[in-house]
């Protein structure tokens, strides 16, 4: 999953994505609310992290051009303050959900789980395909009932493959959801991963769930195998 964290505090805005990436999320970072717009603008994200008072845009008037132009990424917004005024003014510029200042990490992921999750259609907790099941809170794979090791980055794929599944994905919507804004090497490095993951998910079993789809991309197939 891709995550844009838009926050003029270098050290907040550090923390937070490294903290993600240690989880497996793709983070780009803006640290005023004019490049915050132009990330968003340019970009597909999965969910956005931002601080309401930024410069340039702030956090409530960036939320507000994103939902007036029709872009309805999850946005998890982040105020200064606790209490009702600032809850309501987060929600009433479009955010999807907020969180005080200070916050525990482990707080703020956990919503962003939340808000991928039910966004832009209700989404289950443990998504599965087939015997396939992966849980995004444990960052835990099972074929039946066989537990399978992935690294966060392998991880990462399969869940942004299984929540397509049955969609064929092109290599560059891979690249844009599972690395991030900074990447600018190799991109065959999406076929290095598919082929771990093939012999992670599907060669011990037997099975050819994870399909390449020639001249055009990848696919997820409950039916493989």
């Amino acid at each position: 999953m891709r995550i844009l964290v838009v926050d003029d505090d270098k050290h907040v805005a550090g923390a937070v994505k490294r903290g993600l990436e240690r989880e497996g999320y793709a983070v780009d970072v803006a640290l005023d609310g004019v490049e915050g717009r132009w990330l968003a603008s340019e970009n597909e994200y999965d969910a956005l992290v931002l601080d309401s008072m930024l410069p340039g845009l702030s956090g409530e008037q960036l939320c507000a051009t994103l939902r007036e132009q029709g872009d309805w990424t999850p946005i998890l917004m982040l105020t200064a303050k606790s209490g009702a005024s600032e809850e309501a003014s987060a929600l009433d510029a479009g955010a999807d959900d907020f969180l005080s200042k200070p916050f525990a990490y482990v707080v703020l992921v956990a919503r962003l789980r939340a808000l991928i999750r039910r966004s832009p259609v209700e989404r289950p907790v443990v998504l599965a395909v087939g015997d396939l099941r992966l849980d995004p809170a444990t960052r835990r794979v099972w074929r039946g009932d066989q537990e399978i090791a992935l690294t966060p980055r392998q991880f990462s794929l399969l869940e942004f493959l299984m929540r397509r599944s049955g969609e064929v994905v092109s290599k560059a919507t891979i690249l844009q959801h599972v690395w991030d804004f900074d990447f600018n090497g190799d991109p065959n490095i999406v076929e290095v991963y598919v082929s771990q993951l093939r012999q992670r998910i599907d060669a011990p079993f037997g099975r050819n769930t994870l399909r390449t789809v020639r001249l055009v991309g990848y696919l997820l197939d409950a039916t493989g195998g």
